[in-house]
């Protein structure tokens, strides 16, 4: 094999960089040639659909506690639990999995990222598509690692899509004092839906209040196939499944968001319904089966 010259690995980090700082796009804005899957990007094929897990980045190195995990009292045994799987609490990492589900007759986008801050936009053009391409966006809920990619320089991300989110979270939050600056911009773009209102054919938005007033989480079938993009119901990946009574700091209902878990992971695990959790450990898709009195959740293998 012969080995790289310092002069030519140089050369090839510059390249990097500047794929990097365009995002993986052109100039002109067009996408780039598709990346290897795994280049920011999870994608897989459900029935007919292709589905695209974007990863929006990760957060730096932190305390899990009491926020991942704030039930009074139970710090020390949620701490154990992820050191059992290699997790230290001290150094906790947060991802952010968006997804866009293609039927073949439109591009779906379910939730948006962070924004600035956040890296779905340079893993979209990795995975050969541009904001352009998106013909639906679907908001879970409106907190602002959700919402934040929906606006670039005072101007919608996806200026060709139809934007939906659920009434009831919709009207929560333009009731507040300081209601989202994106939602409250992108206001009579959105179209306001209930839970089991169909988003485009093969999606159905499930009912799964309790992180938000509102929140709704994404179910997508396809023939015989079904896979549920969770949000935020999903909670955290270890934590939510072996304790059943966990809640998140997060969670605006902790009794709420509990219950709506319990009902999910008992369908998921007897339906063999796959997953996607928006904070779990990227890609973030896999099953869900019983252990004894609670759950664990399963990650598919990544296919390249």
């Amino acid at each position: 094999m012969r080995r790289v010259t310092r002069r030519e690995a140089l050369k090839l980090v510059g390249v990097a960089g500047a794929v990097a700082a365009t995002g993986g796009a052109s100039a002109q804005g067009q996408p780039a040639t598709p990346m290897p899957n795994g280049a920011g990007f999870y994608r897989f094929k459900l029935g007919d659909f292709t589905l695209t897990i974007l990863s929006d980045g990760q957060t730096p190195p932190g305390n899990a506690f009491p926020n991942w995990g704030a039930n009074p009292g139970r710090q020390a045994e949620f701490a154990a639990a992820l050191r059992e799987n290699f997790l230290e609490p001290t150094q906790f990492i947060n991802n952010f999995n968006p997804m866009v589900v293609d039927t073949g007759q439109a591009k779906i986008l379910i939730d948006t990222g962070r924004g600035p801050t956040g890296r779905m936009l340079a893993h979209l053009a990795n995975a050969g598509l541009r904001p352009a391409d998106i013909n639906i966006v679907f908001i879970t809920h409106g907190h602002g690692d959700h919402i934040g990619g929906l606006v670039t320089n005072g101007q919608p991300t996806f200026p060709n899509a139809r934007h939906l989110i659920g009434e009831t979270e919709m009207q929560f939050w333009l009731s507040q004092a300081n209601p989202p600056a994106n939602l409250v911009a992108l206001r009579e773009r959105f179209t306001l839906v209930r839970p089991g209102a169909e988003i485009a054919p093969g999606l159905t938005a499930v009912d799964t209040a309790g992180h938000t007033v509102g929140h709704l989480a994404v179910q997508v079938r396809s023939g015989d196939q079904t896979l549920w993009h969770l949000g935020d119901a999903g909670g955290h990946h270890i934590l939510s499944f072996r304790f059943p009574d966990h809640y998140l700091g997060f969670d605006a209902n902790p009794q709420q968001a509990v219950v709506t878990r319990a009902r999910l992971w008992q369908t998921a695990a007897a339906e063999r319904i796959m997953v996607v959790g928006y904070h779990f450990a990227w890609p973030g898709v896999g099953h869900v089966r019983r252990a004894g009195n609670a759950y664990e959740f399963v990650p598919a293998f990544f296919v390249f």
